[in-house]
């Protein structure tokens, strides 16, 4: 969250100070600048789960294994439970009951882990819990875990690489060879001759490093037999049943509170075991009990993203036009599956080959255990492994014909007019204008100079690149609920299933509705994240909700504004669930120019354009805020960000002294530019937006660097793009150039 709330927050903040929500709410341009959230997050009056104050609350601490992979031996508790303060310990033994966490079976075939929430006989990664500390104080809490000694018989390592290429070891024998899934998408037949390009890539794991990490509170009430939970989490109305599912409850004795949540990005959208054994254990002390996830405890064993490896190979015809081309995608799950576990190998396969219209194409993706944290979403899931794939094969097939990257994908995009439609593969495609995206972009970036100027200075030595991430991203299907009253003074009540963390929903809620209802967007109130207050929803994920969520509100507050035209007394209650009859899909194009510096590796960012494609935008500086915040996420994966396990599975980047994040001098100056066509998927016309970043950027950033290294002879790099990986890559491409 800190790279997306920083940017947004910036940006309105100085704004703010001199305008006040009256001036913005009369729906004057100078409103579109206000943000309602924003008064309480920058004046320190936000609830975030760690603000949630409850008499006698507790506090818990989870013990965790040292050991990558092992059989749980004895486990000794004698000096915890007789350290001050503490209250209980809790071990394996006291979770038998609890089921793993559900996955969502989007995937035939999808073969699942065999243990609850809590394995009872083996740790299976680095950081998994052990056990769970429950003492008066925080302070107490940990310094008892620190007493808990457990015996662990190592059993072989089984990282990330070796599941991918087949080795089962003992992971899981419920598990053949670790595969838990395949997917598969294409059409047509590939040719049987040697292909004219192939390209590889490697996506490493990183962590979603939301501002706040995990927490939860949980308070069992022992007279009505009813769990409520406050969490940090992006899907209550999920967490809820899942809760009530592993506690053996009605839904109905559950109830969900996501506050003020500070940053998701996909991390949050899955409920993790410590939170079901922190609800079970609350049940037992019939009490109220706090735990929250310190940054190392994030960095070990919360869901990570991406975890994946790249192939594809691509066929030219003898007129320089590409025929075919194949890809492949393997992503390590790690050691559990969270919910959407599988989302990121579907989404990946199905985008293929992204925005071109070719006669055949094959893609599969396969997701495997390791001896890892759990591998979830994360802004963009599959998405970007997709685009990046496609997009090198692009410049691939571009070298192999000899003809311009640009003109390669002028030559393949769908034209405007023949979109929306059914892709051959089976996934709808929705209305955009891509060869405007392309020629809008070159226009604005001034990419025939450019080419121009790069002859230019590499004749002078230096070593310059260009590169182009054309990309399109489905945003998120099924649907959303919402509830809209009039009430009988005048004003609006909004309820709606999805929600926030840092989105800034309420401001664009109210505005959809406001817009309907001829009245300010004040005079809405925005109820969202609690389960007893909200009709139940999908949640924020996906980059779903306004094109979902926010035609539920239109639909809705359109049936209000009829009902109360014609004449129907307040107060007036209307409830509607929009279900997206297809996905929206955005679209958009980015360019950026780099240079290296071959002696160093370092590499610098001289320009970077992008027209992005969001549909109908309802707010313009909201849309800005998630494209650059987006953007930011996107350049860390691209050029630092990298969680690393050594050959026992210790993760070496535990901290953020060792995993690196952009700060505010890595952020490159950005073009941003808009070109919508409206969604033909929705009556709001809207398309995602909050995960573009992620998409396009690195694919271009990729295809720039190894542009300006071709001169080099470096043909492959993988993520990140740092300046010792890029160094190595020139001395090995010059240590092959002298040898032969």
């Amino acid at each position: 969250m800190l790279r997306n709330f920083a940017v947004v927050v910036g940006l309105n903040f100085g704004f703010n100070r001199s305008m006040n929500a009256a001036d913005a709410a009369d729906g004057s341009s100078a409103g579109a600048w206000w943000r309602r959230e924003d008064e309480r997050l920058l004046s320190g009056t936000g609830c975030f789960v760690g603000d949630v104050y409850l008499p006698d609350l507790l506090h818990a601490v989870f013990v965790r294994s040292a050991h990558a992979h092992g059989r749980v031996g004895d486990i000794d508790l004698d000096a915890a439970l007789a350290s001050p303060g503490v209250q209980a310990v809790f071990t394996a033994a006291d979770f038998s009951a609890l089921p793993a966490p559900q996955v969502n079976a989007l995937l035939p075939a999808i073969h699942q882990p065999g243990y609850g929430a809590m394995p009872a006989d083996r740790v299976l990664s680095v950081g998994a819990p052990l056990a769970l500390v429950v003492a008066t104080t925080r302070a107490q809490a940990q310094a008892a875990a620190d007493l808990v000694w457990a015996d662990i018989e190592e059993l072989p390592f089984i990282g990330d690489e070796a599941a991918v290429d087949g080795e089962a070891g003992e992971l899981d024998p419920a598990v053949a060879g670790n595969l838990v899934a395949k997917a598969n998408f294409g059409h047509g037949s590939l040719p049987v001759r040697v292909p004219s390009a192939k390209v590889r890539v490697q996506l490493p794991r990183v962590a979603a490093s939301p501002l706040e990490p995990r927490a939860s509170v949980m308070r069992w009430d022992p007279q009505s037999q009813q769990l409520k939970a406050w969490l940090s989490t992006q899907t209550p109305s999920r967490a809820r049943d899942e809760l009530a599912r592993s506690l053996g409850l009605a839904p109905e004795a559950v109830h969900v509170v996501a506050p003020d949540v500070g940053g998701a990005f996909g991390g949050k959208a899955s409920i993790c075991p410590e939170d079901l054994m922190l609800a079970e254990a609350a049940r037992r002390l019939g009490g109220a009990i706090r735990w929250q996830a310190t940054r190392g405890e994030d960095l070990q064993s919360a869901p990570h993203g991406r975890a994946s490896r790249c192939e594809g190979a691509v066929w030219l015809d003898g007129a320089g036009r590409i025929e075919a081309i194949s890809a492949d995608f393997d992503f390590s799950l790690g050691s559990w599956l969270t919910y959407s576990a599988v989302v990121p190998a579907r989404n990946a396969a199905r985008i293929v080959p992204g925005p071109y219209q070719l006669p055949h194409c094959r893609a599969e993706a396969r997701a495997h255990l390791s001896n890892a944290a759990a591998v979830g979403i994360y802004r963009g899931a599959g998405r970007p492994e997709a685009a990046i794939l496609v997009e090198r094969l692009m410049d691939a097939a571009a070298q192999a014909a000899g003809c311009d990257p640009l003109e390669m994908r002028r030559r393949h995009v769908w034209p405007a007019d023949a979109l929306p439609c059914t892709l051959p593969n089976g996934q709808w495609l929705d209305r955009c204008d891509l060869p405007g995206l392309l020629d809008e972009a070159a226009q604005r970036f001034d990419y025939a100079a450019r080419r121009v100027q790069q002859a230019a200075r590499r004749a002078n030595g230096e070593c310059v690149g260009l590169g182009i991430g054309l990309y399109v991203e489905p945003c998120g299907q099924g649907g959303e609920s919402v509830q809209i009253i009039a009430l009988a003074d005048g004003r609006y009540q909004l309820a709606t299933g999805a929600t926030a963390q840092g989105q800034a929903r309420e401001t664009s809620f109210a505005q959809i509705a406001a817009e309907v209802l001829g009245c300010r967007p004040d005079e809405v109130d925005v109820l969202h994240g609690d389960t007893a207050q909200c009709p139940p929803g999908v949640g924020a994920l996906a980059s779903r909700s306004t094109a979902i969520g926010g035609s539920a509100v239109l639909v809705a507050a359109q049936t209000l504004r009829a009902r109360l035209d014609s004449g129907l007394p307040r107060p007036l209650r209307v409830d509607r669930v929009h279900t997206a009859e297809h996905e929206a899909w955005a679209s958009g194009c980015v360019m950026v120019a780099v240079a290296i510096d071959p002696a160093t590796g370092e590499l610098g960012i001289e320009d970077l354009v992008w027209v992005d494609d969001a549909g109908t935008v309802v707010h313009p500086t909201l849309v800005h805020g998630q494209l650059v915040g987006g953007l930011a996420q996107g350049l860390g994966q691209a050029l630092m960000e990298r969680l690393v396990y050594d050959d026992q599975g210790q993760l070496l980047t535990g901290s953020l002294m060792d995993y690196a994040l952009p700060r505010a001098a890595d952020m490159p100056e950005v073009r941003l530019y808009s070109r919508p066509t409206p969604s033909a998927a929705n009556p709001l016309g809207a398309k995602g937006v909050g995960e573009a970043g992620c998409i396009g950027v690195p694919a271009a950033l990729l295809n720039a660097a190894l542009d300006a290294l071709a001169p080099l002879g470096v043909r492959q790099l993988d993520f990140p793009l740092t300046a010792a990986r890029i160094w190595q890559a020139v001395q090995d491409a010059r240590s092959t150039t002298s040898s032969s």
